[in-house]
């Protein structure tokens, strides 16, 4: 072997019978190749065979090797831990992932929700009524002028929470005045406009033509294996997809989209290094010099064992060392190239220019991202983003935008415990002093240039045994670089800092932040700077004191309650972040956009906009368009109580959960699988429960057969369809049961003593005989 076989000698491998025991994955299928690069050709396996072949390869796990001599028999069992120098610890854990309950589980009166018909209301509560003698429970919403309107709770796929910016004045709709219907008309159309967009973009996308990467090399394997952490499944599905889009004859346009401290970089450095493996050079672009520092140490390191050179190229470096790197970019002998909007001036040349990587691109100004534009169109791009995109939005556009989402939290990383308070010295010190105690460093934010020195100073006061450092980005650049190694070195124990460290800086020593005024700084900035500590194992603290004289405003006091509670791992992605979701998609679809999802909130725009998407690719397709997510909504009305008793589901909160994922399912089977899970939790269920899994289940029969409503008159009931869909009228009336009448566009059955189970399965049939004619 080459380097990796150099801790043990070729020579003493004949003496016994040696397989090595390796973990499965990438490196179980390198060590072959390392054999066999030295002519000593081996056989894998998953299990042991008989007889055992002169070197063998077995996927299993051993905490070291061992050598086994018996009756002439030698055997010896090497791990990877003696090949490499070290092997991984893989646990057997299942995938942790978000928890995304339904919306109307945390749903309390006085929030607001968008009904897809009616517009913006208030949620008052949940009320029973009983019509015709029949119950059922419906969502009380208020409108504006006292207007109330209660929603069946199978038709809550009609509402959905508002979601806009927490600064946004908004209006309640006035029920039956036309304004909701025109509000919707401007979003339809500007969605309409931005879907043409993006398919236009897709479709030019699809006909360039760039470099295709070859498959792995060795070196490629070698530094993936080398990684010291445990690959999430998301960041493995990433990485895959980015390698996949590097070896397409396309240019790649992949954003990666994950929380804070889920192992984006690494995704990044394994690209840059597939790039560099064929002689292409690497840009990445950042947008702080701070966090330029930070990437160029992590890059370094990684490809320290490899002959890729890494340069910087940032206001850190004076302007001859500047000069030096652009020379060198220019003749080729620099490989990746780290730094801020510097890389984008016009004395920046590359002379073979293959990947460009951009960190949190919505940092960067107009001018810039017109450059950015143009890149694409000549080079593999990956973006990166901490920034949250709501998964409704990644599902509308995944098909139009390459995007890969990373959701689960590494191994070992604990929830960062989080402190709201009034400012108190007391309290900052033993914070301080505990964090000090443990081996550990702490960020202390105060986002005020004017007087961050003196708050420096009161804090040596307050803990006079601390180290403390002060940095900030009005400072000259050398002293800024200075005072951040001194603190990444453990030079200093404290960091007294603006939010300069928001983005992407990665510190695993330290696990405290305490950011003062937090009640004036934006929820989406509190969330990231929360997101620079607890990046090992180690439990982390985040404390946001707000000065003691101050008057919280009803803004900053919901801000501080949100990121307080928002301690999850991942929260990012679960409690929407109110204004970062729709600065999340604002970023991802352009600063206009945000406006039109103001007016209807950001749900239903994300439904009009998945809506249009899809008329467009089926027109493009030259297939039949779908009907418009807003359509006039399915009516039932049958003679049934239908509604889940509190005797039986006493929660409301938990009540509220099902009925909206009931009203969402799309099949049958779904309203099966949720009925099975309702007797598990809850027991068998009355009579009122099963006929609401009934209704739910006819519902969605009725959907599949373009049906308009299911109502009763003169003792049928009858089942209208949507205008211009038709029966087929002779292949039906050979199948339906007696009692049933077929007209050109209706359905009517009698309703006796079996009528249930009578209309239920003539509309499996309609749904059939529609099928058989390609409808």
């Amino acid at each position: 072997m080459r380097s990796s076989a150099g801790q043990r000698s070729r020579s003493e491998w004949p003496a016994v019978r040696p397989c090595s025991r390796c973990h499965a994955g990438r490196r179980r299928k390198r060590r072959p190749e390392l054999f066999a690069e030295e002519d000593t050709p081996a056989t894998v396996s998953a299990r042991a065979a008989e007889p055992l072949p002169r070197l063998a390869f077995l996927q299993g796990s051993l905490a070291e090797g061992w050598r086994f001599s018996e009756n002439g028999l030698e055997l010896g069992i090497v791990t990877d831990t003696e090949v490499f120098g070290f092997a991984k610890q893989r646990r057997a854990t299942p995938r942790r992932t978000v928890n995304r309950e339904a919306f109307l589980a945390q749903l309390t009166p006085g929030a607001y929700v968008v009904h897809i018909d009616h517009g913006i209301a208030r949620f008052s509560g949940v009320v029973r009524m009983s019509v015709d003698g029949h119950e059922r429970e419906y969502l009380e919403l208020q409108y504006a002028e006292k207007d109330k309107l209660f929603v069946p709770t199978d038709q809550l796929d009609r509402v959905s929470r508002y979601i806009g910016p927490s600064d946004r004045q908004l209006h309640l709709t006035r029920l039956a005045s036309g304004e909701w219907q025109r509000a919707k008309a401007r979003v339809r159309k500007a969605v309409q406009a931005l879907a043409r967009d993006l398919l236009a973009l897709y479709a030019a996308r699809e006909v360039l033509k760039g470099h295709a990467y070859s498959a792995d090399s060795p070196w490629q394997m070698e530094l993936e294996a080398s990684f010291p952490y445990v690959e999430t499944p998301d960041q493995i599905a990433a990485i895959a997809a980015v390698k996949e889009d590097m070896e397409s004859a396309r240019p790649m346009d992949r954003l990666v989209c994950g929380d804070v401290g889920y192992g984006k970089t690494e995704v990044a450095v394994r690209a840059a290094f597939k790039a560099v493996m064929e002689g292409r050079q690497v840009a990445v672009l950042v947008p702080t010099t701070v966090l330029a520092q930070q990437h160029y140490q992590t890059f370094r390191e990684r490809l320290a064992a490899f002959p890729a050179r890494v340069e910087m190229l940032s206001r850190f470096r004076s302007v001859a060392e500047q000069r030096q790197v652009t020379e060198e970019l220019a003749t080729g002998t620099i490989d990746i190239v780290i730094g801020t909007h510097r890389l984008l001036q016009k004395d920046v040349s590359f002379k073979d220019l293959g990947l460009v990587v951009i960190d949190e691109e919505q940092r960067f100004g107009v001018a810039h991202k017109e450059h950015l534009k143009k890149m694409r169109r000549e080079v593999d791009v990956l973006t990166l983003s901490a920034t949250p995109i709501p998964r409704t939005l990644y599902m509308a556009l995944g098909a139009l935008r390459d995007m890969s989402t990373m959701e689960t939290p590494p191994e070992e990383r604990l929830p960062i415990k989080t402190y709201v308070s009034e400012f108190d010295e007391r309290l900052v010190r033993e914070t301080v002093v505990r964090e000090i105690e443990r081996g550990g460093q702490v960020y202390f934010v105060h986002n005020r240039v004017h007087n961050i020195e003196m708050i420096a100073g009161k804090l040596q006061e307050t803990v006079p045994e601390a180290r403390i450092s002060v940095g900030h980005g009005q400072m000259d650049e050398h002293e800024l670089e200075q005072v951040m190694r001194e603190f990444v070195d453990g030079e200093t124990d404290v960091l007294v800092c603006t939010t300069i460290i928001e983005s992407g800086l990665d510190i695993p020593n330290v696990n405290t932040i305490v950011i003062n005024q937090a009640d004036k700084l934006g929820l989406g900035q509190l969330y990231q700077l929360r997101g620079r500590v607890g990046r090992g194992a180690h439990r982390a603290y985040a404390y946001l004191f707000y000065d003691r004289k101050a008057r919280l405003t009803e803004t900053a006091r919901q801000r501080l309650q949100t990121i307080f509670e928002a301690t999850e791992l991942g929260a990012g992605f679960q409690i929407a972040l109110r204004d970062l979701e729709i600065r999340g998609a604002g970023n991802l679809l352009g600063a206009e956009q945000s406006g039109f999802m103001a007016a209807v909130g950001f749900d239903l725009y994300v439904k009009l906009l998945s809506g249009a998407v899809e008329q467009l690719r089926a027109v493009m397709r030259g297939e039949q368009p779908p009907p418009e997510a807003d359509g006039t909504p399915l009516t039932i009305d049958l003679p049934l109580s239908a509604h889940l008793p509190p005797a039986y589901v006493p929660d409301l909160n938990v009540r509220l959960a099902l009925y909206q994922r009931l009203s969402a399912a799309g099949e049958p089977k779904e309203v099966a699988a949720i009925g099975q899970e309702m007797v598990d939790r809850f027991g068998e269920p009355p009579a009122a429960a099963r006929n609401l899994l009934y209704v739910i289940s006819l519902r969605s029969l009725a959907t599949q057969v373009q049906a308009q409503s299911i109502t009763t008159e003169d003792g049928v009931a009858v089942v209208r369809m949507k205008e211009g869909e038709a029966l087929a009228r002779e292949a039906l009336e050979g199948v339906v049961a007696k009692g049933v009448q077929v007209g050109r566009n209706s359905l009517r059955v009698e309703l006796d003593g079996s009528w249930r189970e009578r209309l239920r399965r003539t509309l499996e049939q309609v749904a059939s005989v529609r099928g058989a004619n390609g409808q």
